[in-house]
């Protein structure tokens, strides 16, 4: 299939071009280069600079003619959220608008969106499935499911096939050491965590340390972001063969504490990595682990790159250099 990558220049984008690259897709990518890097880009793929903020780029692109598009260009903060949610509605919601009608336009009536744990808010009960109540507590989870919802009714009124991918903690780097363009101001632990070890920042911040957890700091499910990419690609042949939508969550169904992330650096980094424990940050539930059993049943997906040392060895591989 020709496949237009929305955000491919990014971190999570340019390890789905590589998955679909090894399918034989066609793919284009679509970036701004805000924060995707073009040192993310393959050779063999052609590349539109352009904004979803601008129809008429959105437009251009989808002239060209496309079997599906692949959703990420979002702003992804969940803090920086609580505090600019203009910015997160402006980009994320209507972005996300912009680019249903250029697709729609043109014919193109799959898509694969990246969605988010952050659209659950602090879990009801544990392992979180597909099926739990959606209360995000941060305006960024908020933006992910306004988006699932206006997709709902882009299926029911204009045909439009989606699949729905409800990552939670993407984190680690292209198990082969292909891509390997660091982040640019990352928000999310592990790369923040790098940045530390390898001397391009001071120091690591732990926002809460009294948590009802095993050592008081939160606890994410960490999945790697290769096997998120080969979901992309399984989600995508879905969509295709069974020309129905779909949402799933996409977790490695273990729960790791900050302080787990960091011991497991510290020892893969031999470095001290200072740290400054601070207080809570708004927007951050306690616990957030998944259940992905509905991806393993409908498409034949489940993490195998996703424990802990395999996501903090590929990340060290990328920030030592």
């Amino acid at each position: 299939m020709k496949v237009l990558v929305i955000g491919g220049a990014g971190y999570i984008g340019s390890h789905v071009v590589k998955a679909l690259m090894k399918e034989k897709h066609e793919v284009v990518v679509f970036d701004n280069l805000s924060s995707g890097m073009r040192e993310n880009l393959f050779t063999q793929n052609a590349f539109i600079h352009g904004d979803i903020l601008i129809q008429a780029d959105l437009d251009a692109a989808f002239s060209q003619g496309f079997d599906a598009f692949i959703h990420l260009a979002a702003f992804k903060a969940a803090g920086e959220s609580m505090l600019m949610p203009e910015k997160y509605s402006i980009n994320n919601i209507t972005g996300t608008l912009n680019i249903l009608h250029a697709a729609l336009a043109h014919n193109c009536k799959r898509m694969v969106f990246s969605s988010s744990a952050a659209i659950f808010g602090e879990p009801e009960y544990l392992p979180i499935d597909e099926n739990h109540p959606k209360n995000p507590e941060n305006y960024y989870g908020f933006t992910k499911l306004e988006i699932e919802r206006i997709m709902e009714w882009y299926d029911r009124l204009k045909g439009l096939r989606y699949a729905s991918l409800r990552y939670f903690n993407a984190a680690g780097y292209d198990i082969e050491g292909e891509i390997t363009a660091k982040e640019q101001n990352p928000a999310n632990l592990l790369p923040v965590i790098m940045e530390v070890a390898s001397g391009m920042r001071e120091k690591l911040q732990v926002f809460g340390t009294d948590y009802e957890t095993r050592d008081g700091t939160c606890i994410r499910d960490y999945v790697h972001v290769w096997d998120l990419a080969i979901a992309h690609v399984k989600a995508l042949d879905y969509i295709t063969k069974e020309d129905k939508s779909l949402f799933v969550n996409l977790g490695s169904e273990v729960g790791l504490s900050v302080l787990e992330i960091l011991d497991a650096a510290k020892k893969a980094t031999a470095k001290e990595i200072p740290t400054d424990f601070v207080a809570r940050r708004a927007g951050d539930p306690e616990c957030l682990y998944a259940v992905s059993k509905k991806a393993k049943d409908l498409l034949g997906w489940k993490a195998q790159y996703s424990d802990a040392k395999t996501l903090v060895e590929t990340t060290w591989k990328v920030y030592k250099k």
